[in-house]
């Protein structure tokens, strides 16, 4: 891992001092048993590279921090990186089964001196959950998380999804602060 990424990383996780047993645990487990540290951030889109997950993950907290201080400075810095670090975690998809495969190229391909056209597909064989249940899911049995961090991840998309569209009008501050940090590193700051 970059040397940059590794320093931001770790001091974001120092901002959590109140679970830090809690996280420390879960942190341990993402960074030993699942592709946290290496999966890319999506398919064909946004840090579609090695560790362009935890990149994104990093990006967005400390783009979070930085808006809440503005907007919202009650919400604690732990509760912005725990949110952060969680709401895209699904994307590791299972203990030695990977969400995104990465691509070979076809034999054609590999004859024409050129690689696949998206440079990772998603793994079928997974029960399909989505992103923000999975999080959640690998989350929870490691972490106590508040309602509002809860409904943060669950609904982070926004309304970029349809399944979203009942929490439209109760959206907590932090599920919001969170929905525009996601948007703007994904948007702006990891250009496409």
């Amino acid at each position: 891992m970059d040397k940059e990424l590794l320093n931001r990383y770790n001091a974001l996780k120092s901002k959590v001092v109140k679970r830090k047993d809690e996280f420390s645990e879960l942190m341990e487990y993402l960074e030993n048993e699942t592709q946290w540290l290496v999966a890319p951030a999506s398919t064909r889109f946004h840090l579609c590279r090695e560790s362009g997950l935890l990149e994104h993950s990093i990006n967005v907290a400390e783009t979070l921090i930085r808006v809440k201080d503005t907007l919202y400075p009650m919400i604690e810095d732990e509760s912005c990186v725990i949110v952060a670090f969680l709401h895209d975690l699904g994307k590791v998809g299972m203990p030695g089964e990977p969400l995104y495969l990465k691509n070979q190229p076809t034999e054609k391909q590999r004859r024409a001196g050129y690689g696949p056209t998206y440079p990772y597909s998603y793994n079928n064989e997974l029960t399909y959950l989505s992103v923000p249940i999975r999080s959640l899911y690998l989350a929870l049995p490691f972490i106590t998380l508040s309602e509002d961090e809860t409904q943060a991840i669950a609904y982070h998309d926004g309304q970029y999804v349809d399944d979203n569209r009942s929490v439209a009008k109760n959206e907590r501050p932090l599920t919001l602060l969170l929905q525009y940090s996601d948007n703007w590193c994904g948007f702006v700051v990891e250009e496409r």
